[in-house]
C-alpha cells in the first residue's frame, strides 16, 4: 500500500528548534510522569531537539534508558544538549515512525508529542508504537488542537492564522486538529476502547518575558520556517501577507494585555498482557 506524501510544517529551523526546545518532561507530558518508574525504558518518538527526552533520562527514570528517534538532521541538536546537561542514560537513533525499527515489546513506555499531527498515516504509527511497547506497558501521545488556540487581544491578522495555518498543515499532509482524533486514531489501529484514557491540557503564555519570546520566535517561524515556503509556493500567503503577520506576532508580544493559550488532547493506552 503506498503511502500520501507528507512534509513537516514547521521544519527545523533554529526558530522552531528555539520554540521546541523550552518543552520539558514538566510542561509536556506531564499526564505520562504518574505511569514512570526510575527503572523504566522509554521511546521517545519524534523526539526533535530531544529536551523531553533528556528530561525523562535525567530526573525520571535515573536507572532506566531514554532512546530518541526522530530525523538524522535534528538529532545532532539532540545530541548536543544531552552531552550538555551529562546525561549518558539517553540515546538518539534515526528512524520512521511508521516503521520503528526495533523489535516487538521492547520498551515499557513508546509516547510521541506533537508527531501525530504531521505524520502522514497516525494510525500506522500508532500500530507501530504499540508493537514495540512490551505487555503491560503504555503507550502516550501528545497533540495540539489548532482551533482551540485562543489569544487575546483579537488581532485581525492572527485571527486569521487560523485558516491559513490549517491549510498549510494540510496541504503538507497533516492533521492540524489531531488532538481531537487520537482516540479514534487508536481504535482504528486496534487498540480496545477500555485500554483508553484521555485528558487535555494547555499552554499559555502572557508573562511579559513569555510574550517577548513566544511572539518573537512565531514572527520569525512565520517568515522562515517550512510553513513559509508551502504558504508561498500554494498561494495561501503572498510575501506581503506573511511580514503582516509576523509584525502582529511581534506587536502580540510587546502588548500588556497579551495572552496566548493552545489546547492539546492526551492519550493514555494500556498495552495488555
Amino acid at each position: 500500500m503506498s503511502q500520501k506524501t507528507v512534509e513537516y510544517t514547521h521544519g527545523h529551523h533554529p526558530s522552531v528548534l528555539r520554540s521546541h526546545s523550552w518543552r520539558t518532561a514538566k510542561n509536556s507530558v506531564a499526564y505520562l510522569l504518574p505511569h514512570i518508574k526510575p527503572d523504566m525504558t522509554i521511546l521517545d518518538v519524534g523526539c526533535g531537539p530531544g529536551t523531553i527526552s533528556t528530561d525523562l533520562a535525567a530526573n525520571y527514570v535515573p536507572e532506566g534508558q531514554v532512546t530518541g528517534l526522530d530525523v538524522p538532521g535534528v538529532l545532532e541538536v539532540a545530541r548536543k544538549h544531552a552531552a550538555e546537561h551529562r546525561v549518558a542514560n539517553v540515546t538518539f537513533t534515526p528512524g520512521d515512525a511508521h516503521a520503528l525499527p526495533f523489535p516487538d515489546a521492547s520498551f515499557d513506555v513508546v509516547h510521541s508529542h506533537q508527531l501525530l499531527q504531521h505524520v502522514a498515516d497516525p494510525v500506522q504509527v500508532l500500530r507501530e508504537m504499540r508493537r514495540v511497547t512490551k505487555p503491560g506497558g503504555v503507550v502516550a501521545t501528545r497533540e495540539n488542537d489548532f482551533s482551540g488556540t485562543i489569544w487575546w487581544p483579537e488581532l485581525e491578522e492572527l485571527n486569521a492564522l487560523h485558516q491559513g495555518y490549517e491549510k498549510v498543515a494540510r496541504t503538507n499532509g497533516g492533521e492540524p486538529n489531531a488532538g481531537r482524533r487520537l482516540h479514534v486514531w487508536a481504535k482504528k489501529a486496534g487498540y480496545p476502547a477500555d485500554s483508553l484514557t484521555l485528558s487535555s491540557s494547555t499552554w499559555c503564555y502572557y508573562t511579559p518575558e513569555e510574550r517577548a519570546w513566544w511572539g518573537e520566535v512565531w514572527a520569525e517561524r512565520t517568515l522562515s520556517s517550512n510553513f513559509a515556503a508551502t504558504a508561498l509556493k500554494n498561494g495561501i500567503y503572498t510575501q506581503e501577507g506573511l511580514e503582516k503577520v509576523a509584525e502582529t506576532w511581534r506587536k502580540w508580544g510587546v502588548d500588556e494585555d497579551g495572552w496566548f493559550s493552545m489546547v492539546s488532547g492526551e492519550l493514555i493506552a494500556k498495552v495488555k498482557n
